[in-house]
């Protein structure tokens, strides 16, 4: 299975982005796919994670109310709706997936895509 995040860039504090990550592959294997971030010097964080079905939806603590994870399997890409961004969102988003996993450790995750970089400006 390979993953291709898209859709980083640069915006200004209080508006909003979307990404997308792309599975190919072996894609019928795929239950769990997530989102993880990781800022410069921290340690990568869990942000999001949805079953195959979408009826498991997890998110993180710091981004509950203004992130939603959603997932589209015919085109077996999940995405990202970021809103209200600030700046300590700035980080490198990497997408993940499992065949049985959608939680929020992200050892669980077996496969990773290469991250994408949002950077929030105040």
């Amino acid at each position: 299975v390979q993953l291709q995040a898209s859709g980083g860039g640069l915006v200004q504090a209080g508006g909003s982005l979307r990404l997308s990550c792309e599975a190919s592959g072996h894609t019928f294997e795929i239950y769990g796919m997530g989102w993880f971030r990781q800022a410069p010097g921290k340690e990568r964080e869990f942000v999001a994670g949805i079953s195959w079905s979408g009826t498991r939806i997890y998110y993180g603590d710091s981004v509950k109310g203004r992130f939603t994870i959603s997932r589209d399997n015919a085109k077996n890409t999940v995405y990202l709706q970021m809103n209200s961004l600030k700046p300590e969102d700035t980080a490198i988003y990497y997408c993940a997936a499992d065949e049985q996993y959608a939680g929020p450790t992200r050892y669980e995750y077996d496969y990773w895509g290469q991250g994408t970089l949002v950077t929030v400006s105040s």
